[in-house]
Formats: C-alpha cells, structure tokens, sequence
C-alpha cells in the first residue's frame, strides 16, 4: 500500500466529518489539567464573576463565555491600523451598560515577535502572558482577548505552562520578582465569541436594515487553527463543521452570507509572511481570497475576527488597484458591523476613514449619507484645531443615530 504524503494525509483526516462527541474527542479536556494543578496549588485559577453563557465548542465540550466583568486585552494592530475595530467593541459595551475595564498597565503579548523573528524563547512569551492575566486578576475582572493573534498564542503558551513543570517554575520565578501570582484563566476567550453571545441583543436594537447585504466571511487562522478544540461550532451554521462565531452573527443581522470556494485559506498575512516576504502576503490576499470572492459571488462587504486579517484583506487592495487586478470589497470586523447595524457613527466610532477600500458604495447601499456624518467628523475636527475641543469623547459618541432616516 502507497503510504500517503503529509498533504494527503491532512486531507484524508479532513475528508471526515467533525464529530460533536466530548467523550469520544481526541483532544485532552484542558479544564481537568487546570483544575489538577490548581488543586497542588501550582497555579490561581480565575473563574469567571457573574453573568456568563455556554456555548459548544468542535468536539461537544462546553466553553463558558462572560457578558461583563471584563478586561479588555486590546490588539497592538487594532490601535495602530484599525481603531475603529476597537472602539466599535467598546461601544458595543457601553450601548448594554456592561461592567468591563479598559486597563493601562496591558503590554502587547509579543506574538508578532514570536512568529516573525523567533528572536524569543518559550520562558519569555510565558512570562509576558502571566504577567497580562496577573494583572487582570489584581482587577477582579475577566480577560477579553480583542486580538487574533494574542488569543492563539496564548493558548498555545497554556499548553507549554499546563504540560511542563520546568516552564511553570521558570516562569513563576520571574513573576515572584514582580510580586505576582501565576495566574491563568479558566478561559482563554476572544471578544468574537462575545459577539458571537451578543448576537440576539445587538438584532434587538438594530436601527439599520441590512437584508440586502451580500457578505463573505473570513474565518481567522488563529481564531479556529490553533487548539483548533477550543473555538466555538454551531450546528445550525454549516451543519457544525465551521467555526459558527462571525457567519452567526451576520445571518442574525439579516445580512446574505455567502460562500465561496477558499474560505479556509489564510489571508495571506500568514503568521510570518507579512513582516517578512510582505509581497507575497499581497498577492496571496488579493489573487487567493479577494479576486475569488468577487469571482464567485460578488459580495459588498467582506467580514472578519483579526487585526491581521481586517489589515490584510483591506490594505493589499490598495496596490492591487494599481495593478488593475479585479478588487474592491470593503473589509470589516464583526464587532464593526455590529455597531453599524445598531446605529454608531461611521466616522466617530466605527471610523471608516482608516480603511483604503473604497467603503462609500457599501454605505450608500445601506441608505447611509456618510457625507453629511464625514462633515460632522470634519467639525469634531475643526474643533479640536481650534483649541475649542479637546478630543472626541463617549459623550459625543455614545448615542446611536438613526443612520439611515
């Protein structure tokens, strides 16, 4: 008998469907293992405080998710590229008066290091996330994970933490020199699962009609990819072979998701790639995924859960262009739509201007007149040039507009 390649292999493995058995998972259950050593006192175990739903996760265990009481782990990209993505999750917030903190004292979890240079080593990156959940749990709130690759990396540094002994000492004897304790999580959680539990609340307050929306759906390597278990499936989208968390949330919208043939392919921004061989990030975004969705079946909009990928697929359009190359989808975050859907700002909140696809004819399909919210922008900023305004703040940001009235 031929013995199959690795390729072959994966794809034989993947030619099965995903059985949602918890006993017959072949993953360990990483609840048991947290508990075991919290139980020898080698770790605090942070539980969740108050509010907080269940979801199934690939294999039928059950993830907890908490509505407040959170603390919000912010993205080095998303304040940097995108910071509409995280004002729009803040603001989402702020619209239910949900308990969350937004800390000062959060460094980036140095993933980008990690995977680009590999100039760290394991001690360091377990290190840097211990000392992220200590100071959550000095709070008493509950992490919130807003960034893809924070959220994979860190799950991948829990296993390292959970299975070596020597790791943990190593790591504990720098936290002791900070004078914290090695804490971690009873969940690793991304805001879109948040989302994801959200869905039915934010569909209760939509202010904008978004039925005749035809969007694509880019499902985030490090969301679904890495301790792949963990991520959450629903059988209700794609029959529970699919991770369920951003294609749920537009289907509650109203919004048509539609699917094409390279949904599993990265975004080209590829751990490394970007940093590294960036012009092969761009043709692979553009030529793999965007040129492939407009082919197939031409959506407004295209949808996604990570800083690198909104980056990525919304940035690599814009030398595309230049090459004549079939693009143009504006690309946006779950949580952006979501904002949109429920009435904030485009510019003060959701903040379209930081995107260089063009996003007018998506908005003006919506019935949106982003002129006249552009010009309202524009006097914010006037304002502030004028020394009559010191910056934009909640107050200005806070109320949601009938958008399209």
């Amino acid at each position: 008998m031929t013995e199959l390649t690795t390729v072959e292999q994966i794809l034989e493995r993947k030619s099965h469907p995903v059985i949602r058995d918890a006993s017959v998972a072949p993953t360990d259950d990483m609840h048991d293992r947290l508990l075991e050593l919290e139980a020898k006192g080698e770790i605090v175990l942070q539980r969740m405080k108050g509010e907080y739903v269940e979801f199934p996760t690939k294999y039928g265990r059950i993830k907890k998710i908490p509505i407040q009481h959170t603390w919000h782990h912010k993205s080095c990209g998303h304040c940097g590229h995108i910071p509409g993505y995280a004002s729009s999750i803040l603001w989402l917030h702020r619209q239910f008066n949900l308990d969350y903190h937004d800390p000062t004292d959060q460094t980036s979890c140095t993933g980008w290091n990690y995977y680009a240079s590999s100039a760290s080593n394991a001690v360091g990156q377990a290190a840097v996330m211990s000392r992220n959940f200590a100071a959550a749990y000095e709070t008493g709130y509950f992490p919130l994970i807003h960034c893809g690759t924070s959220f994979g990396h860190y799950k991948e540094i829990r296993e390292q933490l959970v299975h070596h002994k020597e790791l943990r000492d190593e790591v504990r004897r720098i936290l002791d020199k900070m004078g914290k304790p090695l804490v971690i999580p009873e969940e690793i959680v991304h805001y879109s699962e948040w989302v994801y539990a959200m869905r039915d609340k934010f569909k209760e307050r939509q202010l904008v009609d978004m039925s005749q929306i035809t969007a694509t759906v880019h499902p985030a390597c490090h969301y679904y990819k890495i301790v792949a278990e963990d991520a959450i499936f629903d059988p209700e989208i794609y029959g529970g072979q699919r991770t369920a968390v951003v294609t749920a949330l537009l289907e509650s919208l109203g919004i048509n998701v539609a699917d094409y043939s390279t949904w599993f392919d990265c975004c080209g921004f590829g751990f490394r790639h970007v940093l590294v061989q960036r012009d092969f990030t761009r043709s692979f975004a553009v030529l793999r995924k965007i040129e492939t969705m407009i082919n197939e079946v031409n959506p407004d909009l295209t949808v996604t859960h990570d800083t690198g990928c909104v980056t990525t697929l919304d940035k690599s359009q814009f030398a595309a262009k230049a090459h004549d190359r079939k693009v143009g989808i504006p690309v946006l975050s779950d949580a952006q739509v979501a904002a949109l859907a429920m009435g904030a700002h485009p510019f003060r909140v959701v903040q379209f201007h930081w995107h260089s696809t063009d996003w007018r004819p998506f908005l003006e399909k919506l019935g949106i007149n982003w002129q006249k919210y552009w010009d309202e922008f524009q006097n914010d900023l006037d304002q502030i040039k004028a020394g009559t305004k010191s910056g934009i703040t909640w107050e200005d940001a806070d109320k949601p507009i009938h958008l399209t009235a």
